[in-house]
């Protein structure tokens, strides 16, 4: 069984959201490509869903300002932008992207006191989200992942995939992605690969 993971592909994380990353919206049509064309037994798409005092968020920390370097939980933690808040528009999918073969939402980082950026637990490790059990109980043994932002979300959920799902082929679909930093995503491509996370373009995946 070979499966699909959307990752965070939300208004919030494209150009007009409030932690929009660079071309974000130009994954869409890569992923609906894949979503009608790539032969997928089952399609996930993971949701930030934060609440509004979500402890990430540089407004609930005085005097800081977003992209400072704060603390969370006694952890280091980069202080966001409020984004993807629930129950607001930033929150919402794309308009676009092809929400309807979709046959799983696996939503995130609904702990105020922590920061979630894997699909499958927090990052602290400590709360799972459920969605390794829910691949193990579809049979998936092919997953790619693919999404925003290459260097955060999706590189967590690609590395946590390979950990928790040992015996699953796990590929991160570069040209279905985009990252906040340049560097961040060579950084980000080079640990996954480092990991046994295999680096596929969407042709690639077609043309099998």
């Amino acid at each position: 069984m070979k499966a699909l993971l959307l990752i965070d592909i939300q208004n919030g994380f494209c150009p007009g959201g409030n932690l929009a990353v660079p071309d974000g919206d130009a994954v869409v049509p890569v992923a609906n490509r894949l979503i009608r064309e790539g032969g997928y037994d089952v399609i996930v798409a993971s949701q930030d869903w934060h609440p509004a005092d979500h402890g990430s968020f540089a407004s609930q920390h005085l005097g800081a300002k977003a992209f400072d370097m704060g603390e969370l939980s006694g952890q280091p933690q980069v202080l966001w932008p409020d984004h993807c808040v629930q129950g607001t528009s930033d929150a919402e999918f794309h308009p676009d992207l092809e929400m309807d073969e979709v046959d799983y939402i696996q939503q995130k980082g609904e702990n105020a006191g922590v920061d979630s950026y894997s699909a499958f637990r927090d990052n602290d490790h400590a709360a799972l989200t459920g969605l390794a059990g829910y691949l193990k109980a579809q049979l998936v043994n092919e997953l790619d992942v693919c999404g925003l932002a290459t260097d955060y979300c999706v590189k967590f959920s690609a590395l946590d995939a390979r950990d928790m799902l040992p015996d699953i082929k796990v590929r991160f679909v570069s040209d279905a992605s985009r990252g906040i930093d340049p560097q961040g995503v060579k950084d980000a491509i080079s640990e996954m690969k480092a990991r046994g996370v295999g680096i596929v373009t969407s042709d690639e995946i077609l043309a099998d």
